[in-house]
């Protein structure tokens, strides 16, 4: 299974609070290097990033847009 990045935070606890947002939608999604995280405030920023399959990208996306967590698209010029 292959799984894309929908969002990427600098706290593990915020993506984990996303993913649990995610699931209460019915999507199924994962925190990635949030072990890595661990040293917050000593300088080191390894972004926690939460990942989605593919075609719960669009999905997502537009959850976190409505939440507030993620900016809406930039529109498209015609």
């Amino acid at each position: 299974m292959s799984l894309v990045e929908v969002a990427r935070f600098a706290s593990g606890i915020e993506a984990d609070i996303v993913r649990t947002r995610l699931a209460s939608e019915g999507i199924m999604a994962f925190c990635f290097d949030s072990g890595m995280n661990i040293a917050e405030s000593v300088g080191i920023m390894i972004p926690v990033r939460v990942m989605v399959i593919p075609d719960d990208l669009d999905e997502a996306r537009a959850i976190l847009v409505d939440a507030g967590t993620l900016d809406p698209p930039p529109e498209a010029e015609p």
